[in-house]
């Protein structure tokens, strides 16, 4: 699994398909290209806290990405996750099952 760098590439992903969860919003798009590398993006804005809270909000997410799509997620696409306000106070249990559900409605 790789990670997003590119502004050109979170902007891409916002024209696909998106799930929204109580702690974050799930963004998927196929890159439709031969490579089958999963990539995730993450994004926390400061309207969510300071530096402290979207740093661990990001090490959640990058364990929930690391965690579940591998498995579920579909290779060859883009997922970025963005941060919602209350995600960070949420349980990391009930989070995992909202990405899985956001998985299963966005790759059936």
């Amino acid at each position: 699994m790789a990670t997003l760098r590119k502004r050109r590439d979170f902007l891409a992903a916002n024209s696909g398909k998106r799930a929204a969860m109580p702690g974050f919003v799930l963004l998927v798009r196929d890159r439709k290209d031969e490579d089958d590398t999963i990539r995730l993006g993450i994004t926390v804005t400061k309207k969510i806290g300071g530096a402290v809270v979207r740093n661990r909000m990001k090490r959640r997410f990058r364990a929930l990405g690391r965690d579940l799509l591998p498995e579920r997620g579909k290779p060859g696409a883009d997922y970025v996750m963005i941060g919602r306000q209350g995600g960070i106070e949420r349980d990391f249990a009930k989070m995992r099952g909202e990405l899985a559900e956001a998985l299963g409605r966005i790759n059936p």
